[in-house]
């Protein structure tokens, strides 16, 4: 890859309080294999969880700013807590289009067939006012049964995922939902979706479980052709990912999740978030 941190005029910007939003990344990069992206992890703020709604946005915020220095077209707020959070305000106070998640509510209320549908989420996410007014809008048409799972983000940013802890957090999670009837699951927090496989084998068959990221690519694709901004290149799209906390471990985050090639040497689409508006002497290309 060519240029150096935030020398990717153009570029799609997805960010997230830590590797949670990198799902979303996945599914932006197979919808769109020709934009390039750029991912930050505010993993030295994470999670966001236990932060107050203004600090959430002052983050958004100074990371939305540093990528427009960075030539971004358009942000991928990929955290359910930052979107319910303060996304309304980001939206006011920048002028390119910004597209956030949300548990997928409407989706479960279609599929289920006991209309009882469980949200797994962060706490703070749950106590949105933004996210009780998306569950009110079904509240005529099935139970929403909330669960908190404090213990799963922590799990998951190091790379928990089908180990006997997780399994039981799970199960501690989904138990009381499946006793009340519930028969779909929500993932509403985007880190979860690095555990959808284990928690539909926990559930069993007869659950059906709701994940999000594909419709969320789909989205910032319609958003980007809606404002004239979609690439119309066929190009070898790259990606650089920043990080505001630890390098090394997101770098083996990485090579865990990124189903792209990784390479296993210094890598030179991987930058400190202070290096993001730094344009650098260009690497070489790998």
């Amino acid at each position: 890859m060519s240029g150096g941190a935030g020398n990717l005029p153009g570029a799609i910007g997805i960010f997230d309080s830590g590797i949670g939003g990198l799902s979303v990344a996945l599914a932006v990069r197979k919808v769109m294999p020709a934009e390039h992206l750029i991912y930050v992890a505010d993993t030295a703020y994470a999670p966001y969880g236990d932060k107050t709604d203004d600090f959430i946005y002052q983050r958004m915020a100074l990371i939305t700013q540093q990528l427009i220095h960075a030539g971004v077209k358009a942000v991928v707020v990929a955290c359910n807590t930052a979107t319910t959070a303060a996304i309304s305000k980001l939206r006011e106070n920048f002028a390119l289009p910004i597209i956030g998640v949300e548990p997928g509510v409407k989706p479960a209320v279609l599929a289920s067939k006991s209309k009882v549908v469980g949200i797994l989420a962060t706490p703070r996410t749950l106590l949105t006012p933004a996210f009780a007014n998306l569950t009110q809008r079904y509240a005529d048409t099935a139970t929403i049964l909330l669960q908190p799972c404090p213990a799963f983000v922590p799990l998951i940013e190091s790379l928990q995922f089908d180990t006997a802890q997780m399994r039981l957090a799970i199960q501690s999670a989904i138990q009381p939902l499946l006793i009340q009837g519930a028969d779909t699951l929500v993932l509403g927090c985007t880190h979860y979706n690095f555990i959808a496989d284990i928690v539909a084998d926990i559930a069993g068959p007869d659950v059906t479980v709701i994940r999000t990221e594909h419709a969320v690519a789909e989205q910032v694709s319609r958003k980007l052709a809606e404002c004239q901004l979609s690439t119309d290149e066929t190009r070898a799209a790259t990606e650089q990912f920043c990080s505001s906390g630890d390098l090394n471990l997101f770098s083996q985050q990485l090579r865990r999740l990124w189903q792209r090639e990784w390479p296993t040497s210094t890598n030179p689409r991987l930058f400190a978030l202070a290096e993001l508006c730094v344009v650098q002497p260009a690497p070489a290309d790998i």
